[in-house]
């Protein structure tokens, strides 16, 4: 067929949702809770940081601003995911797709950024704890912050807008819960090699952020355990595992994703591997976070302390 025959394709239909006689109610409840846990548990978190003068040091600020990011990083999905669940048809406009994905790697992106920023400022807290104040200072923290941020939504903008200057002239249906590169790539009217290399850059990316937090960690775990009192490292490693357990969750997940190149999988498994990155890693990590830090657990409980003693004040 020619290509002037074919007619440009303005929308997609996602085919990774059950259709409502299915049981697509019984899967949006669930995911309407787990949304509205993750909204309302990383409020907490950064509020209770930013409120909370004992929590103003590097470690809790960096975690403030991933509890905010991972609010953003679910809404860019789980609202779409949301409402497909209750209507039909599943489809998104071709500028909806291509701004879902931006957002969606921008923020995933800045948030692997940002726990690499972590585990080196954990490493020198642990490694080198004497120049540890002259070297994580507010401006640098501030600094690798907002360098977090810009790095993580300019590096993805070459490639989103390449992707909107390719053709989609065939078929419109992406089988995934919500737009990613290789299904909507699969969608292009052109030459499938474009697949392969975006396979190898994402690749790369994931495997050079794991190997810095991974070589970080071992080092502060080798430090920790030639720490002389058991007290000293228990101290110790109760900082550090929430970030490692983290750290698991995000890059496991993700690896399961894009680390698999030609490798394919079931739809049913694609869209269980989809929603582990998307939205249960985010479920957990407020629980992480709060749950196994007695700082932020009082934190919290100040902040809802103080809330309650505002609303008789107001009466």
């Amino acid at each position: 067929m020619e290509s002037g025959n074919l007619s440009a394709v303005t929308e997609f239909v996602f085919t990774g949702f059950p259709q409502l006689q299915d049981g697509g109610l019984l899967y949006f409840f669930p995911l309407l809770f787990i949304y509205t846990f993750i909204v309302i548990g990383n409020l907490m978190i950064f509020f209770a940081v930013r409120l909370d003068p004992r929590l103003h040091n590097p470690m809790y600020n960096f975690i403030s601003i991933f509890s905010f990011l991972e609010m953003w990083y679910t809404t860019a999905t789980i609202p779409k995911m949301l409402s497909n669940l209750i209507r039909s048809p599943k489809t998104i406009s071709f500028i909806g797709c291509l701004l879902q994905m931006y957002f969606f790697h921008s923020l995933g992106n800045t948030e692997g950024t940002l726990l690499t920023v972590m585990a080196i400022d954990r490493y020198v807290a642990i490694c080198n704890p004497l120049h540890y104040p002259t070297i994580m200072t507010p401006r640098l923290c501030a600094q690798l912050s907002a360098g977090s941020c810009i790095f993580g939504f300019l590096i993805l903008l070459p490639e989103i807008v390449w992707i909107s200057t390719l053709p989609f002239c065939g078929p419109n249906q992406i089988h995934q819960i919500f737009c990613d590169f290789t299904p909507l790539l699969n969608l292009a009217c052109t030459d499938a090699s474009v697949i392969l290399v975006q396979d190898v850059i994402h690749a790369l990316a994931i495997l050079i952020t794991g190997l810095i937090i991974s070589l970080s960690y071992i080092r502060i775990i080798i430090v920790i355990l030639g720490i002389p009192s058991v007290e000293g490292r228990r101290k110790a490693f109760s900082t550090c595992a929430a970030h490692i357990a983290v750290f698991l969750l995000f890059f496991g997940s993700v690896a399961l994703m894009y680390l698999r190149f030609s490798a394919t999988y079931t739809t049913f498994w694609d869209t269980v591997i989809a929603l582990t990155f998307s939205v249960l890693a985010p479920f957990f990590n407020p629980i992480i976070y709060s749950l196994r830090n007695k700082d932020m657990k009082d934190a919290i409980k100040k902040l809802f302390c103080s809330q309650k003693v505002f609303n008789k004040s107001g009466m």
